[in-house]
């Protein structure tokens, strides 16, 4: 049975109250003054097990519910939404009280369950004076979205500050033993040591380790060479003193200040006073290396493949600091596909030769999430090779040599090989272009659900390098048989809709017996999924993900808020699994996400996007299982 609550709290109840919503969204974002007129508007409210607490028959909504402690599962409302289950700070049903509207579904509580009960006008009021409340209200969403990624932002921006900037101690980057000698050290002698070490300074420390100068390859020709000083002469002659130096505990940040100040090249580092490193300006623009163009730069000079190794290192780092910046995760992971083909092609190009290969003669496709251009951090290799129609059984042989080269070579890269074979240096992935159009022909017009299931990543083949045209003309042929085909397409259907997203009865995240979910099969397939089917009905060209989701809803007639829902849904859980897979070491579950480790507002946000795939699903249901 419900019944209302307080109308005029007492001033200990208001405090209590206010620090109950204070760790909540929108309210702790919210002014002081906001939160106490929210309680002053509100209701306290108790609804039993079973009990509804607002429909469809009760006419416009008049109230607003925000769950205090318990549970609300509002059941389906169209064909397209599965039921919704709101939890404790959730508030409901928004849309349908600043619309004036009566809601789509009937909204029960699931257990014991108390709320705050704020009347419509009172919503209205407060999203009047507070625009923290009002972008709540209207954006949900959106702002929670916003407050994830600032709070990831401000999390890995730490990190990047204290791992790859300049706030690092000194000791931790510049510890390396650098060239030292003693005051009465031959100028011969200690110029021939810089030499050797290719270094670009001598420290002068006396009999305790301390330093008392220093001479740069600068101070040679002002103070050595010009004024015709004899190489026999003590380098305490000549050296520059005294000499500005750091503890090994004070941030690299102070290093670069010195030497701006100073207009020197060069600070020594101690610890407890004695010489224990050199920083030097190259050093501080070698830091600066994890840029994508730096990146870039590495991965084409690289001549070898522990060269390629290293940069494939880069790439991480890069993407680490990418997150620090707040950017976008189809742009990180679109970034990271981005330098994986140029890694690979600069692989392509070194195996080539020594193959005996003529790059101009192929074409090395990407397929999976490298042909969609959504690779993350853990992800194996998906490739195959394109053959000129007239490549004889020899060419075949050497070109799958050349294949099986490269996939071992990414395998040292970290792109383990892919345990289903699907690479080039397989016979089922080294065709020539006329076989593969018979090979798709055959998936697409004859193909058993067991077979379009291993198939699927065919269909976002993308060309890294030699003949593009080949792939691009075969991807068009596939897209115009793929149309005419309804069968192929409901068969895909079918294998999308035979797992779904993790949501229990009621609509909430249903986990396994430890508390957690895997991101990319049971949150992005969904997704990438659904969208390669609308896109191949749709006659979309793009291979990717977002892509292929907003190109085929407009083409569909799909309202922009629907779609820009899905490519929203699908970002968030891309970004969870860079996450993942950055802050976790190698493992063998890289997409694995236990749930206990999300903060309110990212918890909140997954439980929608996995909403809006369920959705997604139920649409594509109705068009292809029916």
């Amino acid at each position: 049975m419900s019944s209302s609550g307080w109308t005029s709290p007492s001033s200990g109840v208001l405090a209590a109250l206010q620090l109950e919503l204070q760790p909540r969204l929108p309210f702790s974002q919210m002014e002081q003054r906001d939160i106490q007129r929210f309680i002053a508007l509100a209701q306290q409210r108790y609804y039993d097990v079973g009990e509804v607490i607002v429909s469809p028959a009760q006419g416009d909504v008049s109230e607003v519910f925000l769950v205090r402690r318990g549970s609300v599962s509002r059941g389906s409302s169209t064909p397209t939404e599965g039921p919704i289950a709101f939890e404790a700070g959730d508030m409901f049903p928004l849309a349908a009280a600043v619309e004036g509207r009566p809601v789509t579904g009937t909204y029960k509580a699931c257990e014991d369950t108390f709320v705050f009960v704020l009347p419509r006008e009172g919503l209205l009021e407060l999203a009047a004076q507070s625009t923290i409340f009002a972008g709540f209200v209207h954006q949900r969403v959106q702002n929670l979205l916003g407050l994830s990624r600032q709070a990831m932002q401000a999390h890995y921006g730490s990190q990047v500050l204290a791992e790859h900037s300049f706030e690092a101690p000194l000791g931790e980057r510049f510890g390396r033993t650098p060239i030292a000698c003693s005051p009465e050290t031959p100028l011969r002698d200690a110029l021939g040591r810089m030499h050797e070490a290719g270094v670009g300074s001598v420290i002068v420390t006396d009999a305790q380790g301390r330093p008392i100068g220093i001479l740069t390859r600068a101070d040679v020709l002002s103070r050595v060479v010009l004024p015709g000083v004899p190489l026999d002469t003590a380098i305490a002659d000549v050296m520059v003193a005294p000499v500005h130096m750091l503890d090994a505990s004070r941030p690299i940040q102070e290093a670069a200040l010195l030497m701006s100040r100073h207009a020197i090249r060069h600070v020594p580092v101690t610890r407890d006073g004695a010489l224990a490193g050199v920083v030097s300006e190259r050093d501080l623009f070698a830091m600066q290396r994890h840029s994508l163009n730096g990146v870039s730069a590495t991965i084409r000079g690289a001549q070898d493949v522990p060269a390629l190794a290293a940069a494939a290192g880069e790439i991480r780092a890069l993407a680490h600091g990418l997150l620090g910046q707040g950017v976008h995760a189809w742009q990180l992971t679109a970034l990271v596909s981005q330098l994986n083909d140029l890694l690979t092609q600069r692989l392509l190009e070194l195996e080539a030769p020594r193959h005996g290969v003529d790059l101009g003669m192929l074409c090395w496709i990407a397929l999976g999430s490298e042909g969609r251009g959504e690779q993350t951090i853990a992800t194996d290799q998906d490739n195959a090779l394109i053959l000129d129609d007239g490549a004889d059984t020899a060419g075949r042989a050497k070109a799958m040599a050349f294949g099986r080269a490269v996939n071992l070579a990414l395998d040292a890269c970290g792109f383990p090989l892919c345990r289903g074979g699907i690479m080039s240096g397989e016979p089922a992935c080294c065709m020539t272009l006329s076989q593969w159009r018979g090979r798709f022909q055959d998936w697409i017009d004859q193909g058993a659900p067991e077979d379009l299931l291993r198939a699927c990543i065919f269909f976002d083949l993308r060309a890294i390098a030699g003949r593009a045209e080949w792939a691009d003309s075969l991807r068009a042929d596939v897209l115009q048989a793929a149309q005419r085909t309804p069968r192929f397409l409901k068969q895909m259907a079918l294998n999308a809709l035979s797992h779904g997203p993790p949501l229990d009865w009621r609509g909430a995240v249903d986990t396994d017996a430890q508390g957690a979910i895997d991101l990319k099969l049971q949150g992005a397939a969904l997704f990438v999924d659904a969208a390669r089917i609308y896109g191949l009905a749709s006659g979309v060209q793009a291979t990717g993900t977002r892509a292929r989701l907003e190109a085929a809803g407009a083409r569909m007639g799909v309202p922009a808020a629907e779609y820009q829902a899905w490519s929203t849904a699908f970002e968030f859980i891309q970004m969870l699994r860079m996450r993942i897979q950055l802050e976790s070491p190698p493992s063998n579950a890289p997409n694995r996400l236990a749930l206990r480790g999300l903060n309110d507002i990212d918890r909140r946000i997954l439980k929608e996007a996995l909403r809006t795939a369920g959705s997604l699903q139920q649409r594509l249901r109705l068009d292809y299982a029916r």
